[in-house]
């Protein structure tokens, strides 16, 4: 009998025909990639949500995005709020948990449409650099299962993943 892929959250994950566990009440969409780069110089990149300009997938979607931080600097209790465009939205980013391999934050959007996850970040040292597994773990909600239908989430999210893993490595490079 075929294992179900778990994500590091222990959700199942989407396979390459995008099935599900049939009763998962999350999708979870995670990529990964290897970062010619030590844990200690992506960790800030993550921590300090300042630094996600630098590096997010999401940045540049709207020039007038108005950006609020409060909460600590860096690690748990940091949190970003923003409002912006069509295209950005607006929502709320908080980090609730930081170690040296790993990251959580709350990711709550209020704008175009209100959906929570949870985002997860670890980091694992290896020869080549590090390995860091970006994960979004989202409720099944109706409105999710109404834009599946019109879009595939796990690809459109996942793109935009796997364009943030590679900006994140230029700027760990950088930093």
């Amino acid at each position: 009998q075929r294992s179900t892929p778990r994500s590091s959250f222990g959700v199942p994950i989407r396979d390459s025909n995008h099935q599900t566990a049939p009763m998962s009440d999350y999708d979870v969409i995670e990529r990964s990639a290897v970062i010619d780069a030590e844990p200690s110089r992506i960790l800030p990149l993550l921590t300090d949500l300042r630094a996600w300009q630098q590096w997010s997938p999401w940045e540049g979607l709207d020039p007038e995005l108005q950006r609020t931080y409060t909460g600590p600097e860096t690690g748990p209790g940091a949190r970003y709020v923003w409002s912006g465009n069509r295209k950005a939205g607006a929502g709320t980013m908080q980090i609730t948990d930081a170690s040296d391999r790993s990251v959580d934050i709350d990711l709550a959007f209020t704008r175009p449409f209100k959906s929570q996850s949870k985002v997860r970040f670890d980091l694992t040292p290896s020869d080549a650099g590090t390995t860091v597994v970006w994960s979004m773990r989202t409720p099944r909600t109706l409105m999710t299962r109404v834009f599946g239908v019109f879009m595939n989430l796990e690809r459109v999210i996942g793109r935009d993943l796997e364009k943030g893993l590679a900006q994140l490595q230029e700027a760990a490079q950088a930093a």
